[in-house]
């Protein structure tokens, strides 16, 4: 059955009625939902399909199959429904969401090639951040500004988005961004007064103006081409109260100004990365300090382990110490931290399999770990294991 298809006319948050003529079942899950006339622009030409209501079954896709549209609900949603008279209700801002962006591509599109030259080759219109891949391999930030700024003047002096069918119109009277698709008894062509004429099922603003605004976000290489992320309308101003969000956290953290914020965070960074090379050199100091004093107790001890547990270090803490150890003499060190639940086993005998002497009391006790000859570690899921493992081995009971 064909469906009436609605949704270039219908714009509203209203209720429509239509009728449900078939429900179809799609495996366990979904069902598909035929009426004889749609609101729902399903997905094609780079837009996402609508959202909204069907008799209150919330809507998951819309498709088009031929001649019929399809609307994908959940299967316990289509249980209870029958054919007959249904309301459909649209998520008119995600319509409205996604017009504002199509449009806002065609606009961006068109004004990068009279730019550049430069086609663009695809589209994306995602749920956060739009892209266009635009057949250069580079496209310079002093070109993106200028295209940026074309495209503001183009939405502040409000151009017609007008709508051609053809046929009956001549396809070839217009001047084409890019190819028109083939086998199709009819193609819709989208104009931008003075700015892009493009072939495209997808749903547009009436005017330029009804876009608001578009940012360019940036652009990367992209299989020899270049990719550019776009927002358009109210995604701009979501995301200008978020930054305007973030840089008054800023602002009062570093307590400057909001216009001072980039400066302070740089100083902050650079401060930041002083005290880290000098924190790194201290912990460098403490671990050998350390060391010296597991080499002095080895060197007194008439076994060749030193066992030792430390509470308030972590195993990277621990691991210095442990390879700063091991270079003072031929003893074996097993250091342990009571907070990451880790050991580790160090010496400079390469001649050690480590694993061999260790790894089964380790995992006798419910540790995992690996390692070889000079190095093996292990971790445990509990202190009480890892209390057990060390003990053994204070008792000398390594197998």
């Amino acid at each position: 059955m064909q469906t009436k298809k609605l949704y270039y006319e219908y714009f509203s948050a209203n209720p429509y009625n239509a009728e449900l003529t078939e429900i179809r079942h799609i495996g366990e899950k979904e069902a598909a939902l035929v009426l004889d006339r749609s609101i729902f622009y399903p997905e094609g030409g780079g837009q996402s399909a609508d959202r909204g209501s069907i008799q209150g079954a919330a809507l998951l896709d819309v498709r088009e199959d031929g001649e019929e549209i399809l609307h994908i609900v959940g299967a316990e949603d289509a249980r209870r429904l029958k054919p007959g008279p249904v309301e459909c209700l649209l998520d008119l801002r995600r319509r409205r969401d996604y017009t504002v962006c199509h449009t806002a591509q065609h606009l961006l599109s068109g004004t990068i090639l009279r730019i550049t030259g430069k086609a663009t080759v695809s589209m994306r219109l995602g749920e956060e951040i739009c892209t266009i891949d635009v057949d250069s391999p580079v496209l310079s930030e002093e070109t993106l500004l200028a295209a940026e700024d074309a495209v503001m003047d183009a939405i502040e002096e409000n151009h017609p988005v007008i709508i051609h069918l053809c046929p009956p119109e001549d396809i070839s009277r217009f001047p084409l961004r890019k190819a028109p698709p083939r086998g199709e008894d009819a193609i819709r062509v989208v104009e931008i007064e003075g700015n892009d004429f493009s072939p495209c099922c997808g749903t547009h603003c009436a005017s330029t103006g009804q876009i608001g605004m578009l940012r360019i976000l940036g652009a990367e290489k992209y299989k020899g081409m270049t990719r550019v992320g776009f927002i358009a309308g109210r995604r701009c101003l979501e995301e200008s109260r978020l930054l305007r969000k973030n840089a008054l956290t800023v602002s009062r953290a570093f307590r400057v100004p909001l216009h001072e914020t980039g400066e302070a965070a740089l100083i902050q960074l650079e401060k930041s990365a002083r005290l880290e090379r000098r924190l790194g050199e201290l912990e460098e100091i403490v671990a050998e300090n350390e060391a010296v004093l597991l080499a002095a107790e080895a060197d007194r001890s008439v076994a060749a382990l030193i066992v030792k547990t430390y509470g308030d270090k972590s195993m990277e803490e621990l691991l210095r110490i442990g390879r700063a150890a091991q270079k003072k003499n031929g003893s074996f060190y097993v250091l342990a931290s009571e907070t990451d639940l880790k050991f580790a086993v160090f010496t400079r005998d390469k001649g050690k399999d480590l694993k061999a002497l260790f790894g089964k009391k380790m995992e006798s006790l419910g540790g995992r770990g690996g390692g070889g000859n000079g190095f093996f570690q292990g971790r445990f899921e509990n202190g009480s294991g890892l209390a057990a493992f060390m003990e053994s081995l204070q008792e000398g009971k390594t197998e």
